[in-house]
């Protein structure tokens, strides 16, 4: 048993954090019930790098957190489709929406008019800044929290930024906030009997992923400064160029920057820092990164890390993201999953699935993304709907059942 088997999930959200979120719950065992609109689904299913799956409504950019999913293509803002919406809440244990502040509330369907319905209810909001303070109406994607957040301003190099990370870092740090927060919460449920309202921030989890920067500014009263790829204090924990690329020395202790050097046939450097402290460390970085400099051109960047690691030290050759897809390491930790078949050519695309596994009954990937609709008429049944309505429904443009 999966730990969230028997949990059913109705999820109103759309783009990336949200469906991250549920998308976690759902490869852990949960029925998640993906519900949008039939004149305004996902922004998602339309973007990404496949053609012939953005023509089906399920580009990559949405396959890639929408996996195990039901799809019900509802109108919440007919009387018929918020009737249908409230049925199912019944019937839910989570719900997880990310609309603007006071939105979903204006359909009928917020953390009130949920627990009303549903008292133990788990509810959880995820919005650009929150439920309260300043700019809770206001809205956000990634970037923009990037910008507002410091992120921006902590990234890149001295001479080159602010740099927007690159990923939605944002997005996906809190789906993954917000999953661990409703996943706590229904462990609270099975000791108290009571449900809860979960109010997450992109915002707040942006400056969670900047722990040590946020402690660090109040003490020095400024952002700490970019590094770019070098550590001004550290030079072996630095990024240099090799023979034919750029390779990241891990050596961040003394110890491991002891064994760095003896392994690079600096013994004399070594047993110079033998019995210092890391402040007579900080003292010689600038002359350690020349010296490391031409050393880590004499030889290939795979030759170093394969030699610096069997040492026991941290490093690695920095590659591209399809160049770490085709490492074995990747293939197995089995964080990806099959998922999909790229209509026309016979690709098939694997997502990743969760970032741990279990020793028994853990993360599966077991459904591609939904088309549209595709379950709606099975969900509809299960709650007590007949085949003529739901075709009447259907008709009038209240639900869309593909």
């Amino acid at each position: 048993m999966q730990p969230f088997e028997g949990i059913r999930v109705l999820d109103f959200t759309h783009v990336l954090a949200g469906p991250f979120c549920t998308y976690q719950l759902g490869v852990l065992g949960a029925d998640v019930i993906k519900i949008e609109a039939p004149h305004k689904p996902d922004m998602m299913r339309i973007e990404g790098d496949s053609p012939p799956l953005e023509e089906q409504g399920r580009g990559s950019d949405f396959i890639s957190q929408n996996g195990n999913k039901r799809s019900l293509c509802l109108d919440l803002g007919t009387s018929e489709g918020l009737a249908i919406a409230r049925k199912l809440t019944e019937t839910a244990d989570v719900i997880v929406e990310n609309y603007r502040c006071g939105v979903i509330d204006g359909y009928g369907l917020g953390y009130e008019a949920a627990a009303e319905i549903k008292p133990d209810i788990v509810y959880c909001s995820l919005t650009g800044f929150g439920h309260t303070g300043p700019k809770a109406a206001h809205p956000a994607f990634d970037p923009v929290i990037q910008a507002f957040s410091g992120l921006m301003a902590a990234n890149g190099a001295p001479e080159a930024h602010p740099v927007r990370v690159g990923p939605a870092l944002i997005d996906y740090g809190t789906g993954a906030q917000a999953a661990f927060a409703i996943a706590s919460a229904l462990f609270q449920r099975s000791r108290t009997g009571r449900g809860q309202r979960i109010d997450v921030a992109m915002l707040d989890a942006a400056l969670m992923l900047m722990s040590t920067h946020v402690v660090n500014s109040q003490l020095t009263d400024r952002t700490p400064p970019p590094m770019g790829n070098t550590n001004p204090q550290r030079a072996a924990y630095s990024c240099y160029e090799t023979a034919d690329g750029l390779v990241f020395l891990g050596a961040f202790t003394l110890k491991q920057a002891q064994t760095l050097w003896r392994t690079l046939g600096r013994a004399d450097i070594a047993d110079e820092l033998e019995g210092r402290d890391h402040a007579f460390m900080f003292g010689r970085a600038a002359a350690h990164a020349a010296i490391l400099r031409d050393i880590m051109k004499t030889r290939p960047a795979q030759e170093w890390e394969d030699l610096i690691n069997e040492a026991g030290v941290p490093a690695a050759r920095v590659r591209r993201v399809d160049e770490a897809l085709r490492e074995a390491q990747v293939a197995s930790r089995g964080v990806l999953r099959d998922n999909e078949d790229v209509p026309g050519n016979g690709t098939r695309i694997k997502a990743p699935a969760a970032a741990f596994g279990y020793m028994h009954n853990g993360p599966k990937l077991h459904a591609p993304a939904p088309r549209l609709g595709e379950h709606t008429a099975t969900i509809l049944e299960e709650i007590g709907y007949g085949t003529d309505r739901i075709a009447a429904l259907n008709r009038d443009g209240i639900i869309f059942a593909s």
